[in-house]
C-alpha cells in the first residue's frame, strides 16, 4: 500500500514542499511505495535559515547534554528497528536479512558510539609553549552542515553523516536520494522524539540537480559532506568551491580482492561471493576485481562460479532470499549493458550475465573470467553483482594490479603468510585493507578513501574532524605592558 508523505522535516515539524510530486518505487515489484512533494531551492533556503538559527544553542550545549540526546535516539532506533527494516526493504529492494542483521544493528551501534564520543573531544594539552603565554586548543562546532546521502544504504549513510555532526555541536540539513527518502524522514522524526531541538536536524527530499546543487553551493553552509558517485562528487566539490566551503567526500570504488597462492581457497571463495554480492554489489567497498595467483586461478573461478549459482535471488521480504533486485530498472540496464559489452569483447561469463524475465530490477550474480586490465568492467565502477577475475604471476604483479586504478576506497588480501599480509597492508593504496576478509566495518574505525574515492572520514573519532574547527587561544601570563617582541615594531626612549 502506498502513502503520501511529507517532503521533509524542518524545525521539528513535517512539511509539504512546493515542488513536483515524486513517486518512490519498490524495485522488486515496480509498484509505488509512497508519494511526496519534492523540495525546491526556496525550501533549501528555509532549511538552512532554521539550521543557522538553531546553531548557537546546540553548539553551546554541553557535551553531556548532546550525548544524552543521541543516546535516547539510539534506543528509539533500536525500538523501531522492525519498522525501519521494512521501510528500507520497500524502497531499496535489499534483502530483509541484510536490513535486520547489518543495516539496523550498525545504525544503532554508530549512534551509541557518537553518543559516547561526544563527551571525549581530545586536544593538545594547555601549556606554556612560549615563556610569556599559556596556549590552549578549543575544538568548536564548524557550523551548519549540508549532507547529501546515497540510495544504497539510506539509513546507514544518514547515521554516518548526522551523528558525528550532532555530537560535534553542528546543525544539519540532510538531503537523501529521492529514490530512497523514507527511512531518513523516519530518522528525523525519531530525532525530534529523542529531544533534538527544533532546527538542528532538517531533512529535505529533492533532486540532486535542484536541491543537492543549491545546498552544496549555499553561502549559509559551512561544510558539505557527500557520499555517492565520483562524477557527482566532483560537481558537489565545484559548487562548494564557489564559497570556499569545506568538503568531505566518500565516492566510488573498485576494490581489489587479491588472492595469493598460499591463501585458504575455501575462505577466499566464500569471501569473494559475500564481498561482491552484498547489497547486490551496490556498495562502494564491494569486492569487484579478484586478482588471483595463477596456480589457484582455475580452482578459484570454479569455486566462486559454483557458489554464486546457488545464491537465492528473489523477494527481498522473504528471509530465505539472499539477494534482491538492484535499485531501479534504469540502473539494472546500465549494469547489464556493461556486462554485455564485456562478453561481446570475448570476456567469459562463468555464471549470470543476462537479464531475467519478470517484474522488478533483478540481475543475477555474475562472474566474469579472464578479464584484461584495459577492460571497461575492470576499470570502471559497475555497482552491481558483478565480479571480474584475472590472474597474476608474482607478488609484485599482484600489488601493481591492485593499485592500478583511479580509486582507493577498500581492498583485501588473502594469505597465510604474515609478511605478505603486512606488505599488502602497507603497499595497497586504499583507505581500508582487509586481511583474509572483505566488508566488515566497526564504528570505532574510520571509513574513507584516496584518489577518485574522495577524502575525509566517516565513522570513528576521526570523522569528528570534519565537523570541528580548531582554535588556538593564547593568553599572556606576565602582566607586562611592553613586551620584548614590541621592539621589532617600535622602541621606547629607555631602549635607545
Amino acid at each position: 500500500m502506498s502513502t503520501t508523505l511529507p517532503a521533509g522535516w524542518v524545525s521539528g515539524a513535517a512539511f509539504v514542499a512546493t515542488g513536483a510530486q515524486h513517486t518512490v518505487i519498490d524495485p522488486a515489484t515496480d509498484r509505488p511505495v509512497a508519494y511526496m512533494a519534492l523540495a525546491t531551492a526556496a525550501d533549501v533556503d528555509a532549511a538552512v535559515a532554521v539550521a543557522r538559527a538553531a546553531l548557537p544553542d546546540w553548539a553551546g550545549a554541553t557535551p553531556g547534554e548532546r550525548s544524552t540526546v543521541l543516546g535516547r535516539l539510539a534506543r528509539l532506533i533500536e525500538r523501531d528497528s522492525d519498522a525501519f527494516a521494512a521501510e528500507e526493504v520497500s524502497q531499496t529492494g535489499k534483502p530483509i536479512r541484510l536490513a535486520t542483521e547489518f543495516d539496523l544493528p550498525g545504525a544503532v551501534d554508530n549512534t551509541d558510539f557518537f553518543a559516547g564520543i561526544a563527551r571525549n573531544l581530545e586536544g593538545k594539552a594547555s601549556a606554556e609553549y612560549s615563556a610569556d603565554h599559556t596556549s590552549s586548543i578549543r575544538r568548536e562546532a564548524i557550523g551548519v552542515v549540508a549532507s547529501i546521502t546515497p540510495w544504497n544504504y539510506p539509513l546507514g549513510m544518514a547515521v554516518w553523516k548526522v551523528m558525528p555532526a550532532l555530537a560535534a555541536g553542528c546543525t544539519v540539513v540532510l538531503k537523501p536520494a529521492e529514490l530512497t527518502p523514507l527511512t531518513t524522514i523516519s530518522l528525523a522524526a525519531l530525532a525530534t522524539e529523542a529531544g533534538v531541538p527544533n532546527g538542528v536536524l532538517n531533512v529535505l527530499t529533492g533532486t540532486g540537480a535542484e536541491v543537492g546543487a543549491h545546498l552544496a553551493g549555499h553561502r549559509g553552509v559551512d561544510v558539505v559532506t557527500f557520499t555517492g558517485s565520483t562524477g557527482v562528487g566532483r560537481r558537489v566539490m565545484a559548487a562548494a568551491a564557489t564559497n570556499g566551503t569545506r568538503v568531505q567526500l566518500e565516492l566510488g570504488g573498485k576494490a581489489p580482492f587479491v588472492v595469493f597462492d598460499d591463501a585458504d581457497l575455501t575462505a577466499a571463495v566464500h569471501g569473494a561471493v559475500a564481498g561482491s554480492l552484498i547489497n547486490a554489489g551496490q556498495d562502494c567497498t564491494a569486492a569487484t576485481r579478484a586478482i588471483v595467483a595463477r596456480d589457484l586461478y582455475d580452482d578459484f573461478v570454479a569455486g566462486v562460479g559454483e557458489l554464486m549459482a546457488r545464491v537465492r535471488v528473489g523477494d527481498p521480504s522473504d528471509p530465505a532470499t539472499d539477494m534482491g533486485p538492484l535499485i531501479s530498472r534504469a540502473h539494472r540496464d546500465k549494469v547489464a549493458a556493461m556486462v554485455a559489452r564485456a562478453t561481446d569483447s570475448g570476456i567469459r561469463a562463468v555464471t549470470g550475465g543476462s537479464v531475467p524475465d519478470g517484474p522488478g530490477a533483478y540481475y543475477p550474480p555474475t562472474l566474469l573470467a579472464d578479464v584484461g586490465e584495459d577492460a571497461e568492467v575492470y576499470r570502471d565502477e559497475v555497482f552491481g553483482p558483478v565480479l571480474t577475475v584475472s590472474a597474476f604471476d608474482d607478488d609484485d604483479d599482484a600489488i601493481r594490479r591492485a593499485n592500478d586504478t583511479d580509486f582507493g576506497l577498500a581492498a583485501s588480501a588473502w594469505t597465510r603468510d604474515v609478511y605478505r599480509a603486512q606488505r599488502a597492508g602497507r603497499e595497497i593504496h586504499a583507505g581500508c585493507v582487509w586481511i583474509n576478509d572483505h566488508i566488515p566495518i566497526v564504528s570505532e574505525m574510520p571509513h574513507g578513501g584516496f584518489g577518485a574515492s574522495g577524502f575525509g572520514k566517516d565513522m570513528s573519532a576521526y570523522s569528528l574532524d570534519e565537523y570541528l574547527s580548531v582554535k588556538h587561544v593564547m593568553s599572556d601570563i606576565t602582566g607586562v605592558a611592553h613586551k620584548d617582541w614590541h621592539r621589532t615594531v617600535f622602541t621606547l626612549p629607555s631602549e635607545g
